[in-house]
């Protein structure tokens, strides 16, 4: 970074510059009306600057009266606050949370690192998001406000009518996007939301988008992002449900104490935890994070290892992260629950008990529709033409016509088979028809099931 400007270049305004050699925030102090960069340079110095010239461009920060700024649509830092160390900003994070929210003590301390995480998360791939589900007067609003305020730039949606400024305020702020089911006044918004979610989760995946009148041009958007959601229902695409770590909320006696409405102390305190944490985002950020893979949690979803290992990086507490552990291996459970109650489980678990009662390297489709409907009332079941279509369509496996009809190799598909067997948690004992608890069953006798899967008798 330098602060030589070039003539006659004109600025480019940003709330955030990262440079080869260091970083530069925006900030709003709003009793001066001034808007100013804090940097952070490559020896670790930081400063203030009221512009900065990297590789020839300019860069400002957004002026007082821009409309994020101004509306307080995006919340900015008011400037940078000591802080003794960080055990400290994590106390005042949790106290400010437990203060103004009624939810569980797990999701408290959760809720605590996500904030922490988020204003580091641009030095990971991936991002787990926090969602809250209940009906109307839970506590929905006051979870995405007393959170939200404390995340990394909160960008509070309540404003937008249409799905554009969504997309355009991610990518130009990067900031942490608060999202409000009720906020959406559209059909379209719910298509849009679902997008910004499914890809924002990841670095480096743009939303592509077709905008203009007449003369349409495409543009990408990066919505890479952390996200809070606030819905009265589950997503009916359970990749995406995968993604969220959930508090549900119901309606109920508030916790004693807590603050019916929101008074000036809220935003003041906010404001100045929000501003600490800027202070620690620069001491960390050219700080190397152990992404240490050994934090995995066993037997859980994929994905969901993928998105609360960022998290277990900034954790440092032992009994934190156990914690932690404990909540994301019940919420595999919950998924695999739901997950389960579908045709397309139902179909595997139908391949699976033909393949182990009758030991068989293929399967007529008519054989697994059979099954599949073996314990389904008879106006429920399924027909053989749709159970290869979800066979090919849904469950990618590939079939082949032979003289009596379509045919599935277990062989041939037996990677498959075996990923939709951990994705929909069937269990060994349930493809045997054994009917025994955890503590029993060690004692069961091994009873090979064919080498075919590769099925564990444990």
């Amino acid at each position: 970074m330098t602060n030589q400007p070039k003539k006659d270049k004109k600025p480019i305004y940003k709330t955030t510059v990262k440079a080869y050699d260091g970083l530069c925030e925006m900030v709003y102090d709003e009793k001066k009306n001034r808007t100013y960069f804090v940097t952070l340079d490559s020896s670790g110095v930081i400063g203030e600057r009221d512009q900065i010239a990297v590789d020839e461009e300019i860069f400002k920060p957004l002026p007082p009266n821009h409309m994020l700024v101004q509306k307080r649509v995006v919340l900015f830092p008011s400037k940078l606050e000591d802080y003794k160390d960080e055990q400290e900003i994590i106390n005042e994070v949790q106290s400010f949370i437990h203060k103004y929210l009624d939810i569980s003590e797990v999701y408290e301390g959760i809720a605590t690192y996500y904030v922490l995480f988020s204003w580091l998360y641009d030095k990971f791939n991936e991002v787990p998001y926090l969602r809250t589900i209940g009906d109307y007067g839970t506590g929905k609003s006051r979870f995405l406000q007393t959170i939200g305020s404390l995340c990394y730039k909160p960008i509070f949606t309540g404003g937008a009518t249409t799905p554009s400024p969504i997309f355009r305020i991610v990518d130009e702020t990067g900031g942490t996007l608060i999202i409000d089911e009720a906020d959406f006044k559209y059909s379209d918004m719910t298509s849009d939301l679902v997008k910004i979610l499914n890809t924002g989760y990841q670095k480096g995946i743009p939303v592509l988008r077709t905008e203009g009148k007449g003369t349409y041009e495409v543009k990408a958007y990066n919505v890479f992002s952390p996200k809070i959601v606030a819905t009265r229902e589950t997503f009916s695409d359970k990749a995406l449900e995968s993604r969220f770590l959930v508090e549900e909320m119901s309606v109920g006696t508030i916790r004693a104490g807590i603050p019916r409405t929101l008074e000036e102390d809220f935003y003041n305190d906010s404001q100045k935890i929000r501003n600490k944490l800027l202070r620690w985002r620069l001491d960390n950020y050219l700080k190397k994070i152990d992404k240490n893979d050994e934090q995995l949690i066993e037997g859980i979803h994929p994905r969901l290892n993928q998105i609360v290992l960022p998290l277990f990086s900034i954790i440092k507490d032992p009994q934190t992260k156990q914690t932690l552990k404990d909540f994301i291996v019940k919420y595999n459970v919950d998924l695999v629950a739901d997950r389960g109650l579908s045709w397309e489980s139902d179909i595997i678990f139908a391949i699976l008990k033909i393949q182990h009662d009758e030991i068989k390297n293929e399967m007529s489709v008519k054989e697994i529709t059979n099954m599949a409907n073996f314990e389904t009332d008879e106006n429920d079941h399924i027909t053989a033409r749709k159970t290869g279509w979800y066979l090919r369509s849904k469950l990618q496996l590939k079939t082949e016509k032979k003289r009596n009809g379509f045919i599935l190799s277990i062989p041939r598909n037996k990677d498959k088979l075996l990923f939709w067997k951990e994705r929909f948690g069937i269990t060994d004992s349930e493809i045997k028809g054994e009917l025994v608890n955890d503590v029993n069953i060690a004692e069961v006798p091994s009873t090979p099931i064919t080498e075919n899967l590769g099925f564990s008798t444990r």
